[in-house]
């Protein structure tokens, strides 16, 4: 996998995410990171330790708890965006961005399928990928989404708070 580099990227949009008030300067775990990676299986323990290896060399704040979290998000993202994409998207790319408060991981590929949540079907082995994402950033308290580029493919993301959600 290749290091795109770093620099200051897209961020969540919506209220949902709380953004807030930033120091002057970035933090030292700021930041965004891309990797790139051929849509074949090898690329899903790839990019789940290429991100963790991203969160532990740039210290994120990140609980262990939350850090499992999103490495089985990588999981699950790159594990669809190569059984369904790559006849389209030879290519993924993994997008982890980093704030003060909050981080985001994004993976895009070239095929304009938009795929849905599908909900718990005892009798089939797969095909929840998608809901386990979005359960798993709820429970953390974020949000997941899936956005068309512009190229007409697609990102998947969940950006999830770096501090643990408020239990009401």
């Amino acid at each position: 996998m290749d290091d795109d580099g770093r620099g200051i990227g897209r961020r969540p949009e919506g209220g949902a995410v709380p953004l807030g008030p930033g120091p002057a300067d970035p933090l030292p775990y700021e930041g965004v990171w891309r990797f790139t990676a051929p849509a074949v299986e090898a690329s899903v323990p790839q990019a789940r330790h290429a991100v963790r290896d991203l969160l532990l060399r740039q210290g994120v704040p990140v609980s262990d708890d939350l850090a499992q979290g999103l490495l089985l998000i990588v999981s699950e993202l790159v594990t669809n965006a190569v059984k369904h994409a790559a006849v389209l998207s030879p290519t993924i790319a993994v997008e982890v961005a980093v704030g003060a408060q909050w981080l985001r991981l994004s993976v895009e590929d070239n095929h304009p399928y938009r795929p849905t949540a599908l909900e718990t079907d005892h009798g089939r082995t797969g095909g929840r990928g998608l809901l386990l994402v979005r359960e798993i950033t709820r429970e953390a308290g974020g949000v997941c989404e899936v956005e068309y580029t512009a190229s007409g493919g697609k990102v998947i993301w969940a950006a999830l708070p770096l501090a643990p959600a408020r239990l009401p």
